[in-house]
């Protein structure tokens, strides 16, 4: 058959390579838990408690260890023999970011110049929509720019600045180029399999794309995630994926399966990188990505004296598919000029669109307009998210309990995973005491949580990046009800996905 055709027939060169995998493997293995014990230690001495960017000694002390405990990296220049005519092609360009270390996850995001339709900012409000503070401490986001135009990389910089400050400022996003001399002359490729020049051209710097992130991603974290620019991610998937990463931990494989779409969601062991970057980049030239990991596979487990079968039954060792899918491809614009990238993930399943609570009983009231039937009542009672149309200031949402509550804490969420820009932007959380002699307080100054508001409420707090959370000041006593009110005309429809008050009951 073809298939078998095309797996004992592979370049000969495999064979040869196969015990320098191995040994490239074991090697990055013991180099990786080293680099990430030292980079945590540099981290620990470098970064202040108030401010987390790293010193410029640091920074340098940081380079001198990747050079001393990464010799993988000069392989490079075996199979890209161009990067020696400049010193420091393969050190990344760090626009944005805290240079983090030491975490669970990290998620690597490839992103190029589109003809059409960018996604970069999508993917990652999805990616960030659900994690909770614990989570973002232990995951980074790494945004490889993989272009060397100047004007589009600092434009791609200035949008993730802009639409997602906090999550650059925290640490949990970094942004990423390469050096202007990293890609090789693409003008001179082969044409192989079939495929016209400009496909060769973007399937080899795809290999080189993935293989520069892999690199840089490799002493940051314990495990790797291969994403894409335009995919969106499903509610609660760094849970899932942590969990199902303990159900597997003691098995052999090379590589977990989040999604089924191509590369999208493959983990792997950052221990793990060097090896297979080193087989992408020595046959970045012959293959697409996704063949190349494949034969990996083939590499490793395949035995030529034996059939096809064998050889399907032995790989699927190695990878292991977690169902439902966590990730799902939305771009509709490849990022090849041209092609229609129509692909979804048929094991992703539907979204969950809001999460219910229990609240206590209460009336509900509000100046936005409903869209169709997403009410307020049907959020406030789990049922729905509520979705209105364009806020103006002074519009509000009024939730006046049916007997005063000693109300703990609060949580709103507004936006969810599909429509994620409809937000609350310039609201305020409020609060009506039952006892006119805390309002007096407040007006006085005396209560330092919070600040008066209009027609007897007070404020304690507000939306943040879509959500408001926050404890009760329990100074406050009773409370007859919360208000939401918009300070500012809004340009975008607003939709609430989470309501949830939390409760002292007395016995």
């Amino acid at each position: 058959s073809t298939l078998c055709h095309k797996c004992y027939n592979l370049p000969s060169q495999l064979h040869l390579v196969y015990e320098r995998l191995l040994r490239a493997e074991q090697r990055g293995e013991v180099l990786s838990q080293e680099l990430l014990k030292v980079l945590g230690q540099l981290q620990n001495r470098s970064i202040a408690p108030s401010n987390l960017t790293i010193s410029n000694s640091s920074a340098l002390l940081e380079e001198r260890v990747l050079r001393r405990l990464l010799p993988s990296q000069p392989n490079a220049h075996i199979y890209l023999p161009h990067l020696k005519e400049h010193e420091g092609s393969l050190k990344p360009i760090v626009h944005l970011g805290q240079r983090r270390t030491g975490v669970s996850l990290v998620l690597g995001v490839p992103t190029v110049h589109r003809q059409k339709q960018s996604y970069l900012v999508n993917t990652l409000q999805s990616l960030l929509y659900d994690l909770s503070t614990a989570e973002r401490k232990d995951i980074v986001i790494v945004v490889f720019v993989a272009e060397t135009n100047a004007t589009f990389v600092n434009a791609v910089v200035q949008t993730v600045q802009t639409n997602l400050p906090d999550a650059v400022r925290s640490g949990v996003i970094e942004v990423i180029s390469p050096s202007p001399h990293y890609y090789p002359d693409f003008s001179i490729l082969k044409e192989t399999f079939g495929d016209p020049k400009e496909r060769v051209r973007w399937r080899t710097k795809q290999n080189l794309d993935y293989s520069f992130l892999m690199l840089y991603a490799q002493s940051k974290g314990t495990y790797y995630v291969q994403l894409e620019d335009d995919i969106v991610a499903k509610q609660g998937f760094f849970q899932s994926m942590k969990k199902y990463i303990e159900q597997v931990l003691s098995e052999e494989w090379l590589f977990l399966e989040f999604s089924q779409l191509g590369f999208i969601g493959k983990l792997f062991r950052t221990s793990d990188l060097p090896m297979i970057v080193e087989f992408f980049l020595m046959f970045h030239k012959d293959k697409p990505i996704d063949w190349l990991l494949d034969h990996i596979l083939w590499v490793k487990v395949c035995n030529p004296e034996k059939d096809l079968k064998h050889c399907n039954n032995e790989k699927a060792r190695l990878k292991r598919a977690y169902k439902p899918s966590l990730f799902q491809h939305v771009g509709l614009h490849s990022s090849l000029p041209g092609k229609i990238q129509n692909l979804k993930d048929k094991d992703f399943g539907n979204q969950v669109l809001f999460k219910g609570h229990y609240n206590p009983p209460a009336e509900l009231s509000s100046s936005i307009e409903k869209y169709l039937s997403h009410t307020l009542e049907r959020a406030y009672n789990g049922d729905d998210f509520f979705w209105g149309l364009t806020p103006k200031r002074r519009d509000y949402i009024l939730i006046t309990f049916t007997t005063p509550q000693a109300v703990k804490g609060y949580f709103f969420r507004s936006g969810n995973i599909e429509t994620n820009g409809d937000r609350f932007y310039n609201t305020t959380v409020e609060v009506l005491p039952n006892n006119n002699s805390v309002k007096e307080k407040v007006t006085r100054g005396e209560l330092a949580c919070c600040k008066t508001s209009s027609d007897g409420f007070v404020q304690i707090g507000s939306f943040k990046n879509g959500m408001a959370e926050g404890e009760v000041d329990g100074a406050l006593g009773e409370i007859v009800a919360m208000r939401l009110l918009v300070h500012s005309d809004s340009d975008v429809w607003v939709l609430l996905s989470e309501v949830n008050h939390i409760n002292i009951i007395y016995k």
